[in-house]
C-alpha cells in the first residue's frame, strides 16, 4: 500500500485532491499534514473521518520540531500544496507568506532529508506551484512556458518563486525526486469567500455591492479544481524528477468574470435582476498584474490530461449550487 503525504489537504485544492485519492486510489494509504488556518478546514475533510486509509495530522510546518515529530514514516509520494495563497493578504502582511511558503517549503525538505528519504527508489515530491512566479504578460504577449524565467510581482508570488528554487536545489544538489506543477487560478465548490468567483457569488446573493478592482481589464485564467486535481494525480503517477507540468485554463477578463457570474444569477433569480447593476468599481491593488496565462500543450502531451470542466458551464453550476444552499 503506497503511503501519500499530502500538505495543505485541508485547503480548497487539498481537500478536492484527498477526495480524489480516495477515491480513485483505494489501495493507497492518504496522510494530510495541515496548519488548519482560516483556510484550511476540520470539515473539509469530515467525509473521510471514517476511512481507514485517511489521517489527519495538524501540523505547522514551519515549526521544525513539531513536524519532526510527526513526520515518523517515509511516504512513497509527497504533494506539497501548503501555502498561503491570497496575494491582497500578502501586500497587507507579507511575513507569514515567507514564514509558510518559503520556510514551510525548506524544513519539509530538510525533514525528509533527515531521513535520507530522497534515496529510496520510485519516490516522487510534487511541488504545487503558481503562474504568478512568472510575473505579467501583456494582451498580445504569448502564455508562458515552463522554461519562462521568474518575475514575481508580489510578497505572494515571490514566496512561491522562492519556494520553487529551494525545491529545484535539492532536486540538483541532493537528488530529490522532485517535480514542479504551476496552475492558474482554480475555482469550484468550498473555495473561500475571499477569493473573487465565491465573493461575487455571494455578494449577488445578498444583494450587495460587487467589488471590481479598477476597470476589470486584467485578465485571468480559470481552471476547475476539479481538472487541476486531475493533472496533480497524473503528473504524480506519470512524472519523472526534474519535470515541470503547466495547467492551463480559459481567459478572461475580471469584468467579464463578474459579468459572466451576474448573468448566471439573473438566470438563477430573475425577480432581482439584472445583477450587475451591483457591481462597484474600488481602487486598484497595488501592483496589479496585468495578465497570466499558460501554455499547457507539453503538459497534454506527456499526461494526456484534458480540461474536462467549460468556464461558462462551471459557473452557472456554481451558481444554481450557492442558490440551492442559501
Amino acid at each position: 500500500m503506497k503511503q501519500i503525504l499530502v500538505t495543505g489537504g485541508a485547503g480548497f485544492i487539498g481537500h478536492h485532491f484527498v477526495e480524489l485519492l480516495l477515491r480513485e486510489r483505494k489501495e493507497s494509504r492518504v496522510i494530510v499534514f495541515d496548519a488548519l488556518t482560516y483556510a484550511g478546514s476540520r470539515e473539509n475533510l469530515a467525509a473521510f473521518r471514517e476511512n481507514a486509509n485517511f489521517r489527519l495530522v495538524k501540523v505547522d510546518l514551519a515549526d521544525r520540531d513539531q513536524l519532526r515529530s510527526v513526520l515518523d514514516f517515509d511516504p512513497d509520494f509527497v504533494v506539497h500544496l501548503a501555502a498561503e495563497t491570497h496575494v491582497d493578504r500578502s501586500i497587507n502582511s507579507p511575513e507569514p507568506f515567507v514564514r509558510s511558503n518559503v520556510v514551510g517549503t525548506f524544513e519539509l525538505l530538510e525533514a525528509l532529508r533527515s531521513r535520507d528519504w530522497q534515496a529510496a527508489p520510485d519516490r516522487r515530491f510534487l511541488h504545487v506551484s503558481t503562474d504568478e512566479v512568472f510575473g505579467s504578460l501583456g494582451p498580445d504577449d504569448p502564455p508562458f512556458k515552463a522554461d519562462s524565467p521568474y518575475r514575481p510581482n508580489s510578497p505572494y508570488s515571490a514566496s512561491k518563486a522562492a519556494a520553487d528554487h529551494l525545491v529545484r536545489a535539492y532536486r540538483k544538489t541532493y537528488g530529490f525526486p522532485a517535480m514542479i506543477s504551476y496552475c492558474v487560478n482554480n475555482y469550484g465548490p468550498g473555495q473561500h469567500p475571499e477569493k473573487l468567483i465565491p465573493l461575487v457569488i455571494k455578494a449577488a446573493q445578498e444583494g450587495r455591492p460587487i467589488p471590481l478592482y479598477g476597470d476589470g481589464t486584467q485578465v485571468r485564467s480559470w481552471i476547475h479544481v476539479a481538472d487541476h486535481c486531475r493533472g496533480l494525480l497524473l503528473a504524480l503517477e506519470r512524472g519523472e524528477p526534474g519535470d515541470r507540468f503547466l495547467f492551463g485554463g480559459e481567459e478572461c477578463t475580471n469584468a467579464e468574470m463578474v459579468q459572466m457570474i451576474c448573468r448566471a444569477m439573473d438566470e438563477r433569480v430573475p425577480e432581482a435582476a439584472p445583477h450587475n447593476r451591483l457591481i462597484q468599481q474600488v481602487p486598484d491593488r497595488p501592483g496589479h498584474d496585468f495578465r497570466y496565462a499558460l501554455d499547457d500543450r507539453e503538459t497534454r502531451r506527456k499526461l494526456g490530461w484534458v480540461v474536462e470542466k467549460p468556464l461558462r458551464v462551471s459557473i452557472r453550476e456554481l451558481v444554481s449550487k450557492n442558490r440551492a444552499q442559501s
